[in-house]
This record gives C-alpha cells, structure tokens and sequence, in this order.
C-alpha cells in the first residue's frame, strides 16, 4: 500500500486498529511492509489518537455551558448545540409542535431571509442539519476548522433570532405532515414509535415526529410559544470538536450566545405508559413485532455491562437473537435489539420482520432466547462484542461531527465528558462473570409487546 496524504493515513489508521481490535493482526510481530505501514505501526502520535484527547469547558452567565475538544489531526470542526425543545415538551393534543419549530428555524433568522441564509451557508461549505427529539432539538454542523468561526454568527441567529415567520408556518407544517404520512407507509418506524409510547412515561414517550392527527390545530403562534418556553441556554449544551480550540472559539462564543436569554424552565411531570401488547391491524403479508423491557439508563454504573448483554443479542451476525431465529430457523428476514437511553430511564427494543404464518413462532423464540441470556456466556462472545464497540469508537474519534454530538450528550446525561478511552477501558475491563450476573441481576421481569400486522399475537410467553 501507498500512503502519501493524511487523509490515506487517516484510512490505514481506522483498518490497523479494527484488524487489531479483531484479533485478526498481532502488531508485535515483525511484518514485510511498505515503509509508510511501518509508520503508523511504530508513531505514537497515530496509535494514540484516543489517549490525545484536550477538553475546555464553559459556562456562560445565561447557563449555556460549551464543551471544545481539540483535534489537531483533523482538518475538519463541527458543533453540536442541544436545547430542551425536544417533543416531551409538545402539548397534549398538538403533537408535532417541536417537529415544526425545528423545520422553521432555518427559515430566515437575524438580517437574512431563508434563500439568504442558506446561500450565506453553503458559500461557507457548511453541512447542517437541525433536528427534534424526544428531549431536545438539536442543531448540527461541520465544515473545514478555519471557516467554522465564521460560521457561528449565523448558526446563532438560527438559534437565537429566528424569523419563525408566520408565511413559513404552513410549509413547514406541510412537510411534518408528509413525514409523518412516510411513517404512515413504514410499518417498521411506526411500531418503533408505538413501542416508545408503550415504554416510557408520558411525555416522555411522546412521538418526535408528532402525530398526524394533531397538526391541524397547531398554530404558528403555538410554535413561537414552544420556543419562548423551552428554548433557552439554561439546560442547552454546545458542544466543538475538531482542529479547534477554546482559545480561538471563545470570543465569538461570548460574542453571539452571551445575549441569548433565560426563563426558568417549566418542570416536566410525569403521567402513565401506555398499555400493552398492542396491535394494530394492517393488511399486509409481514408481521412486524417489537418488544421492550427496562435496562439501565447511560450514567449508571453498570450501563457497560447492560451494553454487553444487549450486544450479545444483536451485535452482528453471530448475534444470538440473529443465530437462532434468523440463520438456523429462518423465521425471519430482519431481527435486533438495541439499548435506548434516556438521562434517567433507558429500555432494550426489540425487533423482528417475520411472514404472517411464522410470526407467532418467531415471538415464542425471540422471547425465550431473550430468557436464556445468562446461560453459557463465552469469552469468545465476549470478546467479539469488545472488538465491534472498540471498532466503533475508533471510527467516532475521526468524525468531528459524531465527536461533538457526543460531547453533548455526555454534558447533559452525565455534567462531564466521558474521554474515549475512559469507554474503552471500561469495555475492556468487562468479564463473563459480570456480564453474566447483570443479565441475571436485569432479567426481563415483563415486556411490552406492539405488532402490527393482520392477526394479533398470542402473549403468554411473555415473562409477567
């Protein structure tokens, strides 16, 4: 191989790593090599990218706090900004308020008209996004390290002077509507959102996407009422990372967030989940299932170890939820689980695709594979989950844009910085025997089931 850029560095960097991660390359045996292999096998500065993490932090007056991490090995920056505008804040009845604001922010903000913001933007090299959560709306974007400074006035203006223009309400209540109608057509998504109803308490089971239902009540001057509310620096994270530093970021920062005002923030009280099993009719030759049961939540102590049994599941094709019911069965065309954490709740989806006939079979043994988790964990099992996550975070550290988004949530779910190799130590620390008494320890007391197909399932498998 030939390596003559960063960039191609970069790239043998992220194929070293996940071959040693693997157990597919020993790097302490001798190998024949192109000279530039031999570089990054021998460089401290490549190898120990995850160690060769700088932090800063910063409240400022109003509450926002920011979080830079600098990385001097890419040419890249990104910025994450976290606002709890999220849908739990939607009101009862007009579901789909936060989904609208988010879709109207980048409508006009400041002195600019919306064709003169986005122009300003892509002239910048700007990739952006906003979007809205559960708990948050959420405000993404990248472009090369020494344009982001110039960036971050009209990111602010979005922010902190939206237009949210009363002629840009019905456009934007126009596209929620045809997302949610793209739902409507994706059983799949659908039942994910059912599952998080069945899962969580009100609101925080409230749908993202809103419901389609209530958008014909929303109001523009419901959508201004939303951001007056709830989006404020207090409880909002903005979060740098890339060949950036505090140093450079911080006067700006002051300069455009400082005036950004703070109300109190009303508090949030919690109802009832929905009741389960569900099932929703639809004519259709697949039935999709979706299970859930509690974990615990990402700043818990034992979250790693609730990552690991999850992992054993459906971490991949030799995956026990994808080995017995999909490979030696075949019961079904898709199949997985994954970890879905709140600041203080967090449950484990599951999710299979199956034909009407093989559904209810397909239910019985998801469920007892499910149960049988503690039994007979191996170290090789083990092992491979150790191997994808690490894969995982080395892929994270060379996205500026991941890395923020991260630092973000990590603010808002745990007051700190979680460093990379903080997760990769304790990954690495986990044993069998830890991982098999948390699945012991957390076994599934009951379920919520959803479906939607044309039958319902039976349920008494389901632990109660």
């Amino acid at each position: 191989c030939a390596v003559s850029d960063s960039e191609s560095r970069s790239t043998l960097k992220n194929c070293f790593a996940l071959a040693e991660s693997s157990g597919w390359l020993d790097i302490r045996r001798p190998l024949r090599c192109n000279p530039a292999v031999l570089y990054f096998l021998t460089s401290p500065d490549l190898r120990n990218t995850m160690t060769d993490q700088q932090f800063e932090t910063l409240t400022l007056p109003n509450g926002l706090r920011i979080i830079v991490q600098s990385m001097t090995g890419v040419q890249s920056a990104a910025l994450t900004l976290m606002s709890p505008a999220g849908a739990c804040r939607d009101q009862q009845g007009k579901f789909g308020t936060a989904a609208i604001l988010a879709e109207m922010l980048p409508r006009g903000a400041g002195e600019l008209s919306t064709r003169e913001l986005s122009s300003v933007m892509d002239n910048l090299g700007l990739q952006r996004s906003v979007g809205a959560g559960v708990g948050y709306v959420t405000l993404s974007a990248a472009t090369t390290a020494d344009r982001l400074t110039e960036a971050v006035p009209f990111l602010a203006d979005m922010i902190l002077k939206p237009h949210l223009a009363s002629d840009q309400f019905e456009p934007s209540r126009e596209l929620a509507a045809q997302s949610l109608m793209a739902i409507e057509d994706d059983p799949r998504q659908k039942l994910g959102g059912l599952l998080r109803q069945c899962s969580y308490p009100a609101p925080l089971g409230n749908p993202p996407d809103g419901e389609l239902a209530d958008l014909p009540a929303i109001t523009a001057a419901d959508i201004r009422r939303h951001y007056q509310h709830y989006m404020q620096p207090s409880g909002s994270v903005l979060g740098f990372a890339g060949n950036v530093t505090m140093e450079q970021l911080q006067p700006v920062i002051e300069e455009y967030f400082n005036d950004w005002e703070n109300n109190e923030l009303p508090a949030m009280e919690l109802g009832s989940v929905v009741s389960s099993p569900m099932h929703i009719e639809h004519d259709s030759a697949q039935t999709n299932i979706g299970l859930a049961w509690d974990s615990v939540p990402y700043p818990h102590e034992r979250y790693f170890e609730a990552w690991a049994t999850v992992s054993l599941l459906s971490g991949g094709m030799s995956s026990r939820l994808f080995t017995e019911v999909r490979e030696k069965r075949g019961l079904c065309y898709a199949i997985n689980a994954s970890i879905n954490t709140q600041k203080e709740h967090a449950r484990v989806f599951g999710y299979a695709g199956t034909t009407n006939e093989r559904a209810q079979e397909t239910l019985d043994v998801m469920v007892a594979e499910i149960g049988r988790l503690a039994e007979e964990i191996t170290v090789e099992e083990l092992d491979r989950c150790k191997a994808r996550a690490k894969s995982g975070l080395i892929m994270q550290q060379e996205s500026t844009m991941s890395r923020s988004g991260s630092l973000a949530r990590d603010m808002l779910f745990m007051d700190r910085v979680v460093e990379l190799e903080e997760v990769k130590s304790k990954i690495d620390s986990l044993t069998v025997q830890q991982v098999t008494q948390f699945a012991i320890e957390y076994a599934p007391k009951s379920m919520a089931l959803v479906t939607i197909g044309p039958e319902a399932l039976n349920s008494d498998c389901l632990p109660c």
